[in-house]
């Protein structure tokens, strides 16, 4: 993991809300679903070199709240795919982590790397829970930039 100073941008895509406590649940889960729809009415139409992004925003508290995850990729603000949000990352300080294998089991991993650091009492950083994102760089590579304080 690095530090990294990214600058903000908007993407378009797929949104909804949930919490880390619906996604244990199998009815109450939303993740998986739109991720299988984003590959339904988006993937097909992608380039091989389309970065596929998972934004995490308008998180209500921390962990334990609701936030929105939106599955977007920049040529979907361009051409104003039906039934898009607009979201926009913020800039300033993100952690990044890296992961690379087989997905989704290496993000699945990663996201629990991440939770581990955050939650050790020692953990010399803290989130700031303004905008975090998934960055997919190919079919078995991810970022994930944690926004820090």
């Amino acid at each position: 993991m690095e530090i990294r100073y990214l600058e903000g941008f908007t993407l378009a895509g797929f949104t909804i809300r949930t919490s880390n406590f619906a996604e244990k649940t199998p009815s109450t889960a939303k993740i998986a679903g739109l991720w299988q729809y984003f590959y339904q009415h988006t993937a097909p139409n992608l380039s091989p070199e389309t970065s596929v992004y998972g934004i995490y925003s308008n998180y209500e508290s921390d962990v334990n709240g609701h936030y929105d995850l939106t599955l977007a990729t920049t040529c979907m603000l361009s051409k104003g795919v039906e039934n898009t949000r607009e979201v926009a990352v913020a800039s300033g300080k993100y952690l990044v982590f890296v992961a690379k294998g087989e997905m989704p089991d290496s993000v699945i991993g990663l996201w629990g790397q991440i939770w581990s650091y955050f939650s050790d009492e020692d953990c010399p950083h803290e989130r700031s829970y303004t905008s975090d994102y998934e960055c997919y760089l190919d079919e078995k590579s991810v970022e994930i930039c944690i926004s820090i304080c």
